[in-house]
Formats: structure tokens, C-alpha cells, sequence
């Protein structure tokens, strides 16, 4: 089998590079904008490659002629995304599009992430067939990928997540886990809010989803995040006291006192059962995240 990546110096795009490069059953591209940027060099091919450019997206899957395309590359900024909505589509739309056509044309199959901010937040945690009704533009964007999927002839999965957080290197944005640890560690205070309730997911575990979605040859959409839903102050409070960190600098906010500029779901979270029956998806608890992110910092 064939997999090319996309996005592979992102974080869920380097975990995946990690678990296939060493399969040698395997051939494996990995393609992200300009520079590789991971330090192993070895069990991949490389390829700068712009998924907002038709062309090059085309050329590129005509060229490898991959089975299998994992799209990993988003604009996943929220407020970003409301603020540049033109950028937004670029990637989160437009880009898709390129990619169906091109997988379509050779008969690859193509794995899309997708989100939570779909839904409103009013009723989770959610089911794969639950009602979209995103209250951002970042929402809406990724809606519009998983629509479109829906009516092209391409073969297509579409992985829907949480909050993705873990440790790669040279990430050109942070993640929640990893910014409160080390601000915990400061001791500064700091005001959370906690009238937002999320399942956060271990970039791993949603790389162990696209590969068991590949080798599987499981279609249409899938939910693939983490078990534990809890309120964002409520993380912040069991990373503290996973790393033993005082939890007496912590301040309850509401969301409302943030004034972002995009909305925000008060309520997801995701009903897992189709992914463990069908793919045998099975999440670390966030205990077992948090240990295994310990790991990987003090090696």
C-alpha cells in the first residue's frame, strides 16, 4: 500500500509519518508547505507540496499515484478563520476539492479530518449522524469539506476530532495540553473558562484512526476522539494535578467574558461506538495521555 500524507510537519501529520514510516509493507509520501521539518529523514519519501494549488495537488497524486491520501492540513484557527474567510476556504474547502478530484482520477482513497465546531453544542456528545449547526465560519468550513465529500464520486472517509494535542517538533502553533502545562509551571494565574465541555484526543490515537481507516477500507464518516468529556477548566485542572502543579492559581471564567470573535459550542464531545465497533478505534484514557506525554518530554 501507498499512503501519501498531507500537512506531514503538523502535529497529527508527524505522528503518522512516525507510525508508517516503519511499516514495511508500506510506501509512504509525506508532503507540507515549503521545508521538511522533521529531524528522521529515513522511511519516507519528502515533497513540498501547497494543497491550495490545483496544479501541484493534481500533478503530484498523477505522479506517486498513492492508495491512500491522509489530509491532515486545516486552518484550524478559530478566530483566524472568521476574521479570513477567503484563507479559510483556501485550505479548508477548496483544497479538499483538489484532492477528491485528483484521488478520484487514479481511484485512491481519500481520509479527511474533521471537527466538532460542526455542531452547535446544544446536545452532545454526538453521534455520526447527528445534525450539523456549526456557529463559526472554521465550523461551517469543515462542514463544507465533509458536504462536498458526500456528493463526489471519490472514495472518502471523513474522521471528525476534538481538540488534537501531543509533542512533535517544530510546530508552528501550540496546543492546549501542552501551553497549560507550561503555564502551570509558572505559576501564574490563570482564568479559564469552564462552561465549555470538550473530549480531548491524543494526536496518536487519531493517527491510529486514519491508519485503521486505510488498511480497513472503512468509508463515510467516523468519530475519533477522546472518551473524557470534561469542562476546559476541568482539563487545565487535571493536567496540574497529573504533573503536580498547584491548581489554587486557577480562576473559573464563562465564555461570554472572552468576547472571540467566532462562537464557540458549549457542549460536544462524541459517542464513540461506531469507531470501536467497525474500525476497532480505542482512545487512552486522559490519565494514560497525560503519562504518555510525560514521557515524551523527558526523554
Amino acid at each position: 500500500m501507498k499512503i501519501l500524507i498531507t500537512g506531514s510537519n503538523g502535529l497529527l501529520g508527524q505522528k503518522l509519518l512516525h507510525k508508517l514510516r516503519v511499516d514495511s509493507s508500506l510506501d509512504l509520501i509525506a508532503t507540507s508547505r515549503g521545508e521538511n521539518r522533521v529531524s528522521e529523514k529515513n522511511g519516507y519519501t519528502y515533497l513540498a507540496l501547497d494543497i491550495t494549488d490545483e496544479k501541484a495537488v493534481a500533478q503530484i497524486i498523477a505522479m506517486q499515484k498513492p492508495d491512500v491520501v491522509i489530509n491532515t492540513a486545516a486552518m484550524t484557527n478559530v478566530d483566524l478563520c472568521e476574521a479570513e474567510k477567503e484563507n479559510c476556504d483556501a485550505l479548508n474547502v477548496n483544497a479538499v476539492q483538489y484532492l477528491a478530484d485528483a484521488c478520484q482520477q487514479i481511484d485512491a482513497h481519500l481520509i479527511h479530518i474533521s471537527t466538532d465546531f460542526i455542531f452547535d453544542g446544544e446536545d452532545g456528545p454526538y453521534k455520526e449522524e447527528d445534525e450539523p449547526n456549526p456557529l463559526s465560519y472554521y465550523g461551517l468550513s469543515k462542514l463544507k469539506s465533509e458536504q462536498l465529500l458526500q456528493t463526489h464520486a471519490v472514495k472518502w472517509t471523513v474522521l471528525r476530532t476534538i481538540i488534537v494535542f501531543g509533542v512533535a517538533e517544530n510546530l508552528s502553533k501550540g496546543n492546549l495540553v501542552l501551553w497549560a502545562k507550561g503555564a502551570l509551571e509558572k505559576g501564574d494565574p490563570l482564568n479559564i473558562i469552564d462552561d465549555q465541555f470538550r473530549a480531548p484526543t491524543l494526536a496518536e490515537d487519531l493517527a491510529d484512526a486514519c491508519i485503521l481507516a486505510a488498511k480497513k477500507k472503512a468509508l463515510g464518516v467516523f468519530n475519533a476522539s477522546g472518551e473524557d468529556i470534561m469542562s476546559i477548566y476541568e482539563i487545565v485542572e487535571r493536567i496540574a494535578n497529573h504533573f503536580g502543579n498547584t491548581t489554587e492559581n486557577l480562576n473559573k471564567i464563562s465564555t461570554a467574558t472572552l468576547n472571540q470573535t467566532a462562537g464557540r459550542p458549549p457542549k460536544t464531545g462524541f459517542i464513540l461506538d461506531k469507531s470501536k465497533k467497525v474500525l476497532g478505534y480505542n482512545p487512552h484514557s486522559f490519565e494514560d495521555c497525560l503519562t504518555i506525554i510525560d514521557k515524551q518530554l523527558n526523554k
